[in-house]
């Protein structure tokens, strides 16, 4: 069982605030992104030999919102329901217990969250990358497990974001694979779709000009 442990852990005011606990994600989310810069990392997305299933660049930002969004409104809800728990008229104090350990939880799967992309995409190191990702899948993993134990609302909310961390961890280490885990120099200085007849994917033939 996960130990809740107060000096690792968002303040509390961050769980009990919905606006505050959907909102906080989104935006250290947005903020994480801006700083590697969009361009580049679009850049180096394209230039990379992809996996099957791969998504275009476009959709991850939509995406990581909505699952943000997600991710902030499990935490509002597993915090007020397991704190409601210590009502005298209700003394659930292992709701509450389970709760807070969610909480411990939670930080590290968000801190593990937000260092991916600078990892993967500003330092070009996809071992790490993946290692981290994959971590993260196991934490969030367990996170909806304890969590779903105060509220299974919360667990439903988890639920596309554990989804998508799987689809996320098989992208990280099949790029990594298929660029033989280096993405040094792999930028195209020219956005592909400005170049005439030419590809989106390095690993995909150039389409053919219809006459």
């Amino acid at each position: 069982m996960t130990t809740y442990i107060p000096s690792i852990t968002l303040p509390e005011q961050v769980f009990a605030q919905p606006a505050v606990a959907i909102l906080l994600p989104v935006a250290l989310g947005m903020a994480v992104g801006l700083a590697v810069r969009p361009t580049e990392t679009q850049r180096t997305y394209l230039a990379l030999k992809q996996p099957p299933f791969r998504p275009p660049p476009q959709v991850f930002g939509p995406m990581w919102t909505a699952i943000y969004g997600l991710m902030g409104y499990a935490a509002y809800r597993a915090w007020t329901t397991g704190m409601s728990s210590m009502n005298p008229t209700i003394r659930d104090l292992t709701k509450a217990s389970t709760s807070e350990s969610g909480a411990t939880l939670y930080t590290i799967q968000l801190g593990l969250n937000l260092i991916w992309m600078p990892i993967f995409f500003k330092y070009k190191r996809p071992i790490e990358a993946t290692v981290d990702i994959t971590l993260l899948t196991g934490v969030t993993g367990y996170l909806t497990y304890v969590w779903g134990r105060v509220d299974s609302g919360a667990a439903w909310a988890l639920a596309p974001y554990l989804g998508w961390l799987s689809f996320a961890t098989y992208l990280s280490a099949g790029v990594g694979y298929l660029n033989n885990w280096n993405l040094a120099n792999k930028e195209r200085d020219v956005p592909p779709s400005a170049k005439d007849g030419d590809t989106k994917y390095v690993d995909e033939a150039p389409e053919k000009k219809s006459t």
